[in-house]
């Protein structure tokens, strides 16, 4: 007898033996996501439940809610909205990942994050223009390269700054 015709003989007669792994939707369980947000030297939420997450992600941007599919995403340079019972905090990122793990739990881990409202426009449209000419000017290329990585940062930055 061919293995296929044992396991399906066997499948018949003892179908409480077999259980078939399905991906299906989650469950309802809770409204809740648990947010960690942390930097190498400070965690700015630890198993905080909030409503709602919205980053931005490597893809674009993505709101997190509870019962979100699991998923690790790149973060570019951007906002990192909270949204919890009472209102929503913004903190302004310059990149890392994001996880969101089964059971509700978020995971983000950035290199440098501030409240958005620590921002002066006047001083990110200063060193945006100076990053510009550094970019554009008779330096090295590392030096070319940097300032460019860093014209994105203040560029992201200026746009956060101004859809607040």
């Amino acid at each position: 007898m061919s293995a296929l015709r044992l396991f399906t003989s066997a499948a018949r007669r003892a179908p409480s033996a077999i259980t078939i792994a399905r991906r299906g939707y989650a469950e309802a369980a809770s409204d809740k996501i648990s947010l960690s947000l942390v930097l190498p030297h400070q965690a700015i939420y630890t198993s905080t439940d909030v409503v709602q997450v919205n980053l931005a992600a490597a893809t674009g941007d993505m709101g997190i809610l509870a019962n979100h599919v699991p998923t690790i995403e790149p973060l570019r340079a951007g906002v990192i909205e909270v949204l919890e019972g009472s209102g929503s905090k913004k903190w302004f990122a310059s990149g890392g990942f994001a996880t969101v793990h089964p059971n509700n739990k978020l995971t983000i881990n950035v290199i440098e994050a501030a409240p958005l409202e620590d921002f002066s426009a006047e001083a990110i449209r200063s060193n945006l223009a100076e990053a510009l000419k550094v970019s554009t000017g008779n330096g090295t290329e590392e030096e070319k390269l940097e300032a460019r990585i860093e014209a994105d940062v203040y560029e992201a930055l200026q746009n956060a700054i101004s859809s607040k």
